[in-house]
């Protein structure tokens, strides 16, 4: 009985161990996992940077009220557009039309004292030479004469100065565009603070302007760049081609606007306090979609990054500031490489260095795969965001 005991155990044993064998076989004999992969893009791509700006009509001319006064009318549909000319506001003018009444009746009386003096003095020259006058009494009729004469003079700018503020109580629209809420109404005290002095504002927004400002380092930056296209005197060279239409706005609802902008000029100097220079911009608003006032950002496009290398965001990862992507070498094996990225293009980075144009990058499964795995590479083709050029 023992020995049937020991034999029913060794042969226990034996088919355990060729289960086990089978079992291992089997699992060696797995093939590698399928992981899709990328060749690394290769392309010439624009380098651009992105400034918050702030949008203003092409002019915003603001409606004073020049004279004070009472507002007797105002003329005008608020928020619609308005022609050069147009009468807008009317102030009381009683008070400017007496002064001009009273200005011309200083005029007339200022012409009969010329008059007067004008007849004395011809009164007075052929008895001076006859010596029938002496030359103290033509001397003081000559200069009655010319003293009439200052106060003509004087009596008719007077004159003209209460007709011109006459005219202040009818203001017109200064150029053809769009106007907006007035600030006062029929009734109300204009022209002396605390009452309204600016009544509304026009604005021409055929075109607009965009000002945005740059960092002290971003000015140099772009302007080793932008340095072919400034005129001798500093100022921006219109006529370089490389100076038109070649600035994008994105508009607060992450829009690109459909029309391109270009650098109108560059500020003077960087301001000490905020270490930053203005730019401004011009935009076409051929449909009227800008509006004074609102914030958008600028793209502006500095540099063309010649046969750049690009590899998708997914498949770079980052830990504590650096950066790595997975390859297959020759053997389908997986291998970590560290990378230096640059600039974002859309939903690309831009591989500054680390690897090379035919290399392939994992792309999925990226959580599944560690250094030293064998795979079996599926080349795919990335579509990415970013407008082909």
């Amino acid at each position: 009985m023992q020995h049937k005991y020991y034999f029913n155990l060794y042969v226990l044993i034996l088919g355990g161990l060729t289960i086990f064998t089978s079992c291992k076989d089997k699992k060696t004999e797995l093939p590698p996992p399928e992981i899709q992969v990328i060749k690394v893009i290769k392309k010439d791509v624009p380098l651009s940077r992105e400034f918050v700006g702030q949008v203003y009509g092409f002019q915003d001319i603001p409606i004073r009220a020049r004279v004070e006064g009472y507002l007797l009318g105002v003329h005008f549909e608020e928020g619609y557009p308005v022609k050069k000319g147009q009468l807008l506001y009317t102030i009381d003018a009683q008070p400017f039309e007496t002064q001009v009444a009273s200005m011309d009746s200083k005029v007339a009386e200022a012409r009969t004292y010329l008059v007067n003096a004008e007849n004395e003095l011809a009164r007075y020259k052929p008895l001076a030479e006859i010596n029938a006058v002496s030359k103290s009494d033509l001397d003081a009729a000559q200069a009655s004469r010319d003293a009439a004469l200052s106060s003509l003079d004087a009596a008719e700018a007077n004159l003209r100065m209460s007709q011109i503020q006459l005219g202040y109580t009818r203001i017109s629209s200064p150029i053809d565009g769009l106007i907006g809420k007035t600030e006062a109404r029929t009734g109300e005290f204009v022209g002396r603070e605390p009452n309204p002095v600016i009544l509304n504002v026009v604005s021409d927004i055929s075109k607009m302007r965009v000002e945005f400002f740059l960092t002290e380092a971003e000015y140099l930056i772009i302007a080793r760049d932008f340095k072919q296209n400034v005129s001798e005197d500093g100022t921006v060279d219109r006529k370089n081609p490389k100076n038109r239409e070649n600035l994008t706005l994105i508009l607060a609802d992450g829009t690109t606007y459909e029309e391109k902008g270009s650098v109108q000029f560059l500020g003077r100097a960087i301001d000490s306090e905020t270490g930053s220079i203005l730019v401004q911009a011009t935009f076409n608003n051929t449909r009227g979609l800008l509006r004074p006032g609102m914030y958008a950002k600028v793209r502006v496009e500095f540099e063309i990054a010649e046969n750049a290398l690009l590899v998708p965001q997914k498949c770079v990862t980052e830990l504590q500031g650096r950066y790595s992507v997975f390859v297959i070498d020759e053997g389908n094996i997986v291998k970590s490489k560290q990378v230096e990225v640059s600039d974002r293009i859309g939903d690309l980075w831009l591989i500054r260095s680390g690897l090379t144009e035919n290399e392939q990058v994992l792309i999925d499964g990226l959580q599944k795969v560690a250094t030293g795995m064998e795979v079996k590479p599926v080349v795919t083709k990335y579509e990415s965001k970013i407008s082909e050029n």
